[in-house]
C-alpha cells in the first residue's frame, strides 16, 4: 500500500460526513474533481471501494466504515500534536472552531468577536451555527474545537462551563400591550409559536408552558426566533423568546415584551467541548469572553 496522507484522511472524513462529493468538497475549499481523484487516489492505495457512488447520494462501504474509525483515531493524534503546540506557544493561535446554537449567535456574537480576536491576534476563527445536537456530534468527530449551546448537555466525554443565565421573555401583539402577562399554566391555553423540533429552545418553552413535545398542537413552527416574532406582530398567536433576543428581534415588528411574574423561565449557557483536548486554558478565558458578551447582550435590550 503506497503512503496515505493526513490530507487525504481530511479529504475522506469530509466525504463521509457530508455524503456529497459536491459538499465536501466546499467544505475542504478544494474543487469536487480534485477531491474525488484524492479518494480514487486512495481506493487503489487500498485496494478496496471507500465509497458506494450513487446518483443522488454517497454511502460508505463496509470496509469503508470500517476505515473511516481508524482515520478519526488518526486525526484526533494529529489534531492533538498541533493543540499540544500552540499550547508550547503559550497562546492561542491558528484555527479555532466554535460552534453556536442559532438562538444564541445572532445576539451574541456581534458581542464576542471582536474581543475573542483582540485578545488572541493569532486566532483564526472560523464560526458553525447549528443545533445542539449536531455541535456535539461534531465536538466528539473533532470537527469543532468548543460550543456554546444551553446547558446541560450531559454527554460523558465533554467537559461543561456554566458561563451565564438568562430568562425567558413573553411576546404578544402589540395592541395586547398592558394585559396581564399569563403564567406557563395558562400558555398551554394560548397559540404559542415557536421553533421546529430539533431546537433546545423548543423543549425549554414547551416545558413552561407544561405542555408535553408529543401532544399534538397548531399555530406555527419557525426556524428562527426572527420568524416567530414577526407572525405574532401579524396577530398569529403569541410566542416565549430569550432575553437576548429581544432588541434584535422585537424593534422591527408589531409586538409587545414582558417579563413573566412569579418564578420566571430560564436557561444556563455555556461551553462544552471534549475532555481530552489540551487547550483547557484558553477555553476558560473564552468562556469569561463569552460571559461578558451574553451579559452586555442581556442589558442591551430594552427595558421592560
Amino acid at each position: 500500500m503506497k503512503n496515505l496522507t493526513i490530507r487525504q484522511f481530511r479529504y475522506f472524513e469530509a466525504v463521509a460526513a457530508q455524503r456529497h462529493f459536491g459538499r465536501a468538497a466546499q467544505v475542504c475549499a478544494i474543487s469536487q474533481p480534485a477531491l474525488s481523484a484524492q479518494i480514487k487516489e486512495m481506493e487503489t492505495a487500498l485496494g478496496k471501494p471507500l465509497f458506494e457512488r450513487g446518483p443522488r447520494h454517497v454511502r460508505l462501504t463496509a470496509f469503508g466504515s470500517e476505515f473511516a474509525s481508524h482515520v478519526r483515531a488518526v486525526l484526533e493524534r494529529v489534531e492533538a500534536l498541533e493543540h499540544f503546540a500552540r499550547e508550547a506557544q503559550g497562546d492561542l493561535t491558528g484555527e479555532f472552531r466554535l460552534g453556536v446554537i442559532p438562538t444564541i449567535a445572532p445576539y451574541l456574537l456581534p458581542r464576542l468577536i471582536g474581543p475573542l480576536t483582540a485578545t488572541y491576534p493569532g486566532l483564526d476563527l472560523q464560526v458553525r451555527e447549528t443545533l445542539t445536537q449536531r455541535l456535539v456530534r461534531e465536538l466528539q468527530e473533532g470537527r469543532l474545537d468548543a460550543a456554546i449551546v444551553a446547558l446541560p448537555v450531559s454527554e460523558p466525554s465533554l467537559t461543561e462551563i456554566p458561563v451565564f443565565t438568562e430568562t425567558f421573555v413573553f411576546v404578544r401583539p402589540r395592541d395586547a400591550a398592558g394585559q396581564p402577562v399569563p403564567s406557563g399554566r395558562e400558555l398551554a391555553d394560548k397559540r404559542v409559536l415557536l421553533l421546529e423540533e430539533g431546537h433546545c429552545f423548543r423543549d425549554q418553552a414547551l416545558a413552561f408552558c407544561n405542555r408535553p413535545a408529543s401532544v399534538p398542537r397548531t399555530g406555527l413552527d419557525g426556524s428562527s426566533l426572527a420568524t416567530l416574532v414577526q407572525m405574532v406582530g401579524a396577530g398569529i398567536g403569541v410566542t416565549v423568546i430569550p432575553r437576548m433576543a429581544v432588541g434584535v428581534e422585537t424593534r422591527s415588528a408589531a409586538v409587545d415584551w414582558a417579563p413573566f411574574a412569579g418564578p420566571q423561565p430560564k436557561r444556563t449557557v455555556g461551553m462544552i467541548w471534549r475532555k481530552s483536548s489540551p487547550l483547557t486554558r484558553h477555553r476558560t478565558v473564552i468562556a469569561d469572553l463569552v460571559r461578558t458578551a451574553g451579559e452586555e447582550a442581556i442589558a442591551a435590550g430594552p427595558a421592560a
